[in-house]
């Protein structure tokens, strides 16, 4: 199987996610919380691109940093920046636009989105490419160019995913094709020495559990650090097959890459999807991590409209997933989450579903998740989308030093074609 996101896979994946998310209807209550929304672009007018399936970053001035999958100069997608400015308007600049050079080399329809670091360059994913094999590229601030920053291809292989940092400046996510053709995640040595490009070295190939691929495949989402120097992920399919799983794929997993010292790594299955009556199934977004080293993430299916879990290390080693909500009643609540869930300082869980919500809408809703204590955790709507505000919101949430909430939806808003929001405690 080709496991990168050539064009015409990703052509593929945009009529899938922007199908509505339609669950049936259960009469539960649900909290309903006065924030401020504000939306601080609305995307589709003029050629500034159009369909944000990731959030955005944040540099230390408060800029954010975003990529577009369609639209911009060439119709193949954009990466831009929002300023704030006086009077709480945002104003929007276009950085790069996807397809400028002939046969897309420099990269097209950018699914995911950027990761920035100390010295303030953007580093991101996209389509096209040689044999549409797809690229990572960088951003870099440089006064000397038309648009204030250089843009240059550092690899040339295929990555649909977001990627992260480590303390050197290295990258790692799914990155290659790995061993059995279904997908690895890799590291991405940054230059050193002289050197001008940046190697890839393979930390794991998945699939390799033959048969049914019971490690799971691709790992299409980004990973996660813990405290400890150990990464997270999650693949969409493979684990659980049936009849445990109803899909023939698998319904995915969720693994662990543990640090071993010198370079080694080695990988664990901490769930396999589908493994009890309400299980969760497909992953669409990676997982986080909080300070005890416990993992927290979303499904998609499974449950009543999907879920939200916690998975914790046992004393035996093993680890115990908890389901921490299973949506039900997505007419309000909201259901079908596609992006992950993002922490605050005190701990409380914010995140997205992609459907459900307003009743003449089932646009999607922001959530935030409390603990309770004794495991129970408080489910409050902030916002229920109603498409002219933006729809379907597919992504975690950005959450600054005050708390603020940052987001984007694929669709709606003003222009049609998506929106970034903002919205305050």
């Amino acid at each position: 199987m080709i496991w990168y996101r050539s064009n015409r896979f990703l052509r593929r994946v945009k009529d899938e996610v922007l199908a509505v998310f339609v669950v049936g209807l259960v009469l539960a209550p649900v909290s309903w919380a006065g924030a401020g929304y504000k939306v601080l672009h609305a995307f589709g007018k003029g050629n500034d691109g159009g369909g944000l399936f990731d959030s955005v970053v944040v540099d230390t001035k408060g800029n954010l940093y975003g990529t577009a999958w369609g639209g911009g100069a060439y119709g193949y997608g954009t990466v831009f920046e929002l300023t704030p400015g006086t009077g709480g308007r945002w104003t929007e600049t276009i950085l790069h636009n996807f397809c400028s050079q002939p046969h897309c080399v420099d990269g097209a329809l950018p699914f995911a989105g950027l990761v920035l670091d100390v010295a303030g360059n953007l580093y991101g994913t996209a389509g096209g490419g040689v044999q549409n094999s797809g690229v990572i590229f960088e951003l870099s601030p440089d006064s000397s160019s038309g648009s204030g920053w250089k843009f240059q291809i550092i690899y040339g292989s295929g990555s649909g995913s977001n990627l992260i940092l480590d303390k050197a400046g290295n990258l790692y996510g799914p990155i290659g094709p790995g061993k059995h053709d279904a997908g690895a995640v890799s590291e991405l040595v940054r230059p050193s020495g002289g050197e001008s490009r940046w190697k890839e070295k393979v930390l794991y190939s998945f699939c390799s559990q033959q048969p049914g691929c019971r490690d799971g495949e691709p790992p299409e989402w980004n990973v996660a650090w813990d405290a400890a120097g150990n990464l997270y992920g999650t693949t969409k399919f493979g684990g659980n097959g049936s009849p445990a799983c109803p899909g023939s794929a698998g319904c995915g997993v969720v693994y662990q890459l543990e640090a071993l010292g010198g370079g080694k790594w080695k990988h664990l299955v901490l769930h396999r999807f589908a493994a009890f009556s309400g299980d969760g199934q497909l992953p669409y977004a990676g997982v986080v991590a909080d300070s005890k080293g416990n993992i927290y993430g979303t499904t998609l299916q499974g449950g009543k409209s999907g879920t939200v879990f916690k998975l914790a290390r046992q004393p035996d080693g093993d680890w115990k997933e908890t389901i921490l909500y299973d949506f039900p009643n997505s007419g309000r609540s909201g259901g079908g989450p596609m992006g992950g869930v993002t922490f605050d300082r005190s701990g409380n869980l914010y995140g997205t579903a992609s459907g459900g919500g307003d009743p003449s809408c089932q646009c999607g809703v922001v959530f935030k998740m409390t603990p309770a204590g004794k495991g129970k955790w408080n489910y409050t709507v902030l916002h229920r989308f109603r498409g002219t505000d933006g729809w379907s919101p597919e992504a975690s949430l950005l959450v600054d030093d005050k708390g603020n909430l940052y987001g984007t939806t694929v669709a709606g808003g003003a222009g049609g074609a998506g929106v970034v929001f903002e919205i305050t405690p």
